[in-house]
């Protein structure tokens, strides 16, 4: 069972697709979420979760305190449970702090293309393991001017895919392995957004 870990929807249990997607384990995103929480990089951020499947990673962002999430999810049923999760997430929220939760359902790559005047805090790319890794290249070229100065990418990939390419104006960080999943940290280098504010 998939639930939220922490945050104004702790212990929610979430909607997971029957099939077509990978959920991130508890454990992973309890260690990735603690440790963004740690560098204050979630309160008040804009999230965006490519991939997003279910939308946990997206979604335990908003019940920790982002202020904005999009999920993109191509698969229309996914999509639809992301719809149905985020809906959830947000009643639990406090009135005066409700994040506001999107869900695109369409692939990144094209949600990418049309993007623009949002610069995005933390975005998480948890695209499933079979993506090629020119194909993931390509979507973290395309998702580096679309971001805050100072943003954080994480990058879910099974720890037997090599690290990914990384393009210009982003910088790997560091890798965690945690069993079969490794993830990778990309921060954007440059002191000022590219798009938006």
């Amino acid at each position: 069972m998939t639930r939220i870990i922490a945050g104004h929807a702790g212990s929610l249990a979430l909607a997971v697709p029957r099939s077509g997607t990978r959920p991130t384990s508890d454990r992973v995103r309890e260690a990735v979420c603690s440790a963004l929480d740690a560098a204050d990089a979630i309160a008040g951020a804009r999230v965006l979760d490519l991939y997003a499947g279910s939308g946990a990673l997206g979604l335990e962002a908003a019940s920790r305190g982002a202020a904005e999430v999009v999920l993109v999810e191509r698969d229309a049923a996914a999509a639809a449970i992301c719809r149905r999760n985020a809906e959830t997430v947000r009643s639990r929220a406090p009135e005066s702090a409700a994040p506001r939760i999107e869900v695109a359902a369409q692939s990144a790559a094209s949600w990418l293309a049309g993007a623009g005047g949002t610069a995005w805090d933390l975005a998480f790319v948890d695209p499933p393991y079979e993506l090629s890794e020119p194909e993931l290249a390509a979507v973290l070229a395309a998702l580096a001017p679309l971001l805050a100065a100072d943003a954080a990418v994480l990058v879910e990939r099974s720890s037997r895919s090599p690290a990914p390419v990384v393009p210009e104006g982003l910088v790997l960080e560091r890798t965690r392995r945690y069993g079969e999943t490794a993830v990778h940290w990309l921060r954007r280098l440059d002191a000022q957004p590219t798009r938006g504010g």
